[in-house]
């Protein structure tokens, strides 16, 4: 199976669990995100006006902590950023929501930052205690890749934004990443048929294509112990 060019989001997805992203690229599956993503990824948007808004304000958002914990992490986030110049970029990009084609993928990127170049990711879910998911690492790469191409400029980092908790993290361009995405780049070109099944079975409790799949998820009874 192959495509003129890989969607981020397989890419992501086959860096997750290979057997999953055969299922989504084989079958009619909707792809666009429910609005409450969408209104997660507004955050990112609005960082200014969070900081500066009334707890009880806050508490109408789609955060994923306290309005206070939320205001302290994202202050805390603002420091930083600022002190290595790169708050302000963060918040007023030089374009939002690009479709961005490599040479070899394509996707959205959320914001594009000039001086230097770097795409920004905007995820709708928790970051991990240190660094970025390694799916989310692999579509860093990807994205990366992509603007680079399309500009002919050199990309070293990109951002990865996690507004519902008030985290912004950068992703530099490992040797190790660029392996690993191209290792899902691979995963993805050779899906002709379905992969093995994860040995991670955590993976498959949320899964769609768990039961077309075959493998017995746990139940809450299961997973209390009872």
């Amino acid at each position: 199976m192959s495509r003129a060019h890989i969607p981020f989001s397989d890419l992501r997805t086959a860096a997750y669990c290979a057997r999953k992203c055969y299922y989504q690229r084989t079958r009619d599956t909707d792809r666009e995100p429910p609005p409450e993503v969408e209104a997660i990824r507004d955050l990112a948007t609005r960082y200014e006006a969070l900081l500066a808004a009334p707890v009880a304000t806050l508490e109408s958002e789609p955060i994923a902590v306290s309005a206070v914990r939320y205001r302290e992490r994202l202050e805390s986030t603002r420091e930083r950023l600022t002190d290595g110049g790169h708050w302000e970029r963060l918040c007023t990009p030089r374009d939002r929501n690009v479709l961005a084609t490599g040479r070899r993928c394509r996707g959205i990127v959320h914001k594009v930052l000039e001086e230097p170049l770097e795409p920004v990711l905007i995820s709708a879910g928790k970051p991990p205690e240190q660094g970025v998911w390694e799916p989310q690492s692999v579509h860093a790469v990807a994205a990366a890749k992509a603007i680079a191409w399309e500009h002919q400029q050199s990309v070293d980092r990109v951002w990865l934004e996690y507004p519902a908790y008030g985290v912004i993290r950068p992703v530099d361009l490992t040797t190790r990443r660029k392996a690993r995405y191209r290792r899902a780049l691979r995963t993805v070109r050779e899906l002709d048929g379905p992969p093995a099944r994860t040995s991670n079975r955590s993976k498959c409790d949320a899964c769609e294509f768990a039961s077309e799949c075959g493998v017995r998820t746990r139940t809450l009874r299961s997973l209390l112990g009872f």
